[in-house]
């Protein structure tokens, strides 16, 4: 017989789902939950609801936004220079690098075994966008489906007179950009490369 309430073991069950969260740490996040007075368990809850009611998609770089994009309605960003990566969660990672740039999201990478062409990525918004631009940043992860897609994005963006530079390549191949230490994107950034 099982001494564990029902609601506790949903929240258990819930917990357990999220990504690096084990059986363990989703029973101790539970209990927490459990301790935690009322209004406190219902701000959590109610963080929750808001973040899958209010966050939305830019419709000009593709970032996550609530309303208004802070990074396209940034005065203090320098216009010229857009940054392109794979997935919106790359946009917090580069930004404690101190990158004041623009970005562009892809929301994917190329993968021709996966059926993920160039047309299901937003590189047509990209180009859109690159008559006042002077630098293109591919700031996407060193694998193989990262390289097709620079070497895509690189083909296409040569003949238009745009500097396109990549993150060097201090940056580990084969790892996902959430994995790098702050130190190492920040040198991968200031230290980029002209992609030839």
């Amino acid at each position: 017989m099982n001494a564990i309430p029902n609601s506790l073991k949903k929240l258990i069950d819930q917990f357990s789902k999220l990504p690096g969260i084990g059986k363990k740490t989703a029973e101790r996040l539970s209990i927490y939950m459990l301790k935690v007075g009322k209004q406190e368990a219902s701000d959590f809850s109610e963080s929750i609801n808001s973040l899958k009611n209010n966050i939305q998609t830019c419709e000009v770089c593709h970032s996550f936004t609530d309303d208004v994009c802070y990074i396209c309605n940034d005065p203090n960003r320098d216009k010229k220079i857009i940054c392109v990566v794979e997935d919106p969660v790359d946009i917090f990672l580069i930004e404690k690098s101190g990158f004041k740039g623009m970005y562009h999201v892809l929301n994917g990478l190329i993968s021709p075994l996966d059926g993920v062409k160039p047309e299901n990525l937003n590189i047509d918004s990209l180009l859109n966008r690159i008559d006042e631009i002077e630098e293109i940043v591919i700031g996407i992860e060193a694998s193989s489906e990262g390289d097709v897609t620079n070497l895509y994005l690189s083909e296409i963006l040569k003949n238009l007179n745009i500097k396109v530079t990549r993150f060097s390549r201090g940056m580990p191949i084969g790892s996902s950009l959430e994995f790098v230490d702050e130190l190492t994107l920040t040198h991968s950034i200031n230290d980029r490369v002209e992609v030839k």
